[in-house]
């Protein structure tokens, strides 16, 4: 028991430091097991923890299976089985990083909330820093239940073998249940008075005022909204209001980030960082011979290059690094680019996430489709090191978030102003209802359009029930076509995770197509 505790405080230890360095942070003492927690700094240090493997998990190769595999856009690349989504329990390709990296994250998030419960610390300091390992927990419970569904829940610290021994053969839990869990563990912490006045230890701000990209109020706050949306569609029987849940959390963000109006639509480049519509964003860093965290995204996301020439897809591309080193190029294809977000249109975004020519010079090779526009690119990049943040939740997203709640109850006041509030801001005019069917496709192309290529789609039409029927009607790839499934709405739990769990765990929607 003593060694396993010491095992998992080292791993603590070494993964705070780790995180520490990419917080901008100088932690001065780090000890092991029963040193734990015994002051502010060493608690932060496991808080910290929880954030080490972002970037493990949001990297390109995740965003192909959550933007790649989708009705909008593609990676003609049919060797990449992520991208083909040839993916089964044996060959499960990304699905193992997402599975080890989160439970990771969770272990080290319930060791962070239990010690600090108990640690000599000042009140206030213990109550933001248990908030925030919760928001991060969550955040890690959102990834897992998105990704696979219905997955194993606990909060348990695991501080001896008899847990941990436990923990391995938990089944299956309800996804509804397990998000009812986070939702009600989060409203602990973002607590409110009976006058609507918020009274929680996380301070009620932007993230973009939190230094170092931490989790905050807002992120939780979007979670909660997140998971509720889910529930909304897959709770058959509690008959909780769950967009009344949504909305709850939604107006909260509303009453901190105000109008959508306010925030240039150049801040959706992906190299503009911290901007103040974010909510949440992977942080990425770049040194010329000092410390760097760098991604490859960009990388699949330029315009095809010719190192001879110089050229990108015959254009010369000066806010790009020749120095740049592109791999199999993604693109929108035909429905995006022709249907949804048409070159010829007035939407300001059309230009940012889609790229047919570069001021003014058209490219080679986009007849019929584009290139992704440079709103993915970044410049200065050293072979394929991108340094650009990744935006996971934005306040667009949330504004959009409020007009499908509204849409569930058929408020087609408050639809249209939450609606039209993100297209207006695109330069898009108004939308004029007509029927709520319509509405609702609308509705979906306008998630299209403002969330394109930020690890958004799959997850939404996997929520709304139509990902495999959109896939086969729209995408472009056809080798996609011919591999994929309806079983890989949800990702397979690796072969060695069932096995390691006594066969607790199970891949029965793989079983159904002899994989």
């Amino acid at each position: 028991m003593k060694t396993l505790n010491k095992y998992i405080f080292t791993a603590l230890m070494v993964t705070g430091l780790s995180a520490c360095s990419f917080l901008g942070e100088d932690p001065q003492s780090f000890v092991s097991g029963k040193n734990y927690f015994k002051n502010a700094q060493q608690c932060e240090s496991v808080v910290n923890s929880t954030y080490t493997q972002l970037r493990a998990v949001f990297n390109e190769t995740f965003w192909l299976m959550t933007e790649g595999t989708s009705d909008i856009i593609y990676n003609p690349s049919s060797s990449n089985i992520n991208a083909i989504m040839d993916i089964s329990p044996a060959r499960c390709g990304m699905s193992e990083s997402i599975w080890n990296n989160s439970y990771k994250m969770i272990m080290y998030a319930n060791a962070a909330v239990e010690g600090i419960r108990t640690a000599p610390i000042d009140s206030i300091a213990k109550a933001r820093l248990i908030s925030e390992a919760k928001v991060m927990r969550a955040f890690w419970y959102y990834q897992l239940t998105s990704a696979f569904g219905d997955v194993p829940f606990y909060f348990d610290d695991v501080k001896d073998y008899e847990t941990m021994e436990r923990i391995a053969k938990l089944p299956r839990m309800s996804a509804v249940d397990t998000r009812e869990a986070i939702i009600n563990d989060l409203r602990e912490s973002l607590t409110y008075d009976e006058e609507g006045k918020y009274t929680g230890p996380l301070p009620m701000k932007k993230a973009s005022e939190i230094e170092h990209g931490r989790a905050g109020w807002a992120m939780g706050e979007m979670l909660i909204a997140k998971m509720a949306l889910w529930n909304a569609a897959y709770d058959k029987t509690s008959g909780t209001d769950w967009h009344g849940v949504a909305l709850e959390a939604l107006h909260h963000i509303e009453s901190v980030y105000g109008d959508l109006a306010q925030y240039p639509i150049n801040d959706l480049l992906f190299r503009n960082k911290n901007t103040p519509e974010v909510i949440f964003e992977i942080q990425h860093t770049y040194d010329t011979g000092g410390l760097s965290y760098v991604s490859n995204l960009a990388a699949v996301c330029m315009p095809k290059y010719d190192s001879k020439s110089k050229l990108f897809d015959g254009v010369a591309i000066p806010e790009l690094d020749t120095l740049a080193k592109v791999g199999t190029c993604s693109r929108p294809n035909l429905y995006f680019c022709g249907a949804i977000q048409p070159n010829a249109g007035v939407d300001k975004r059309a230009k940012i996430n889609m790229a047919w020519d570069y001021n003014g010079t058209e490219f080679s090779s986009t007849n019929p489709k584009p290139w992704m526009g440079p709103k993915f690119w970044c410049p200065g990049m050293n072979q394929t090191e991108d340094f650009n943040n990744y935006p996971i939740f934005r306040y667009a997203d949330a504004v959009l978030m409020m007009a499908e709640c509204y849409m569930a109850k058929q408020d087609q006041t408050n639809f249209l102003k939450y609606l039209n509030m993100v297209k207006t801001r695109a330069g898009l005019p108004e939308y004029r209802f007509s029927k709520w069917i319509k509405a609702e496709e609308e509705l979906r192309d306008e998630r299209a359009r403002e969330l394109f290529g930020e690890f958004q789609r799959k997850y939404d039409l996997v929520r709304w029930g139509i990902w495999y029927e959109r896939v086969m009607a729209y995408s472009d790839f056809e080798k996609l076509k011919q591999t994929v499934k309806p079983c890989h709405e949800f990702l397979p739990i690796p072969d060695k995770q069932v096995i390691y769990s006594g066969y607790s765990l199970d891949n029965n929607a793989y079983k159904e197509y002899g994989l």
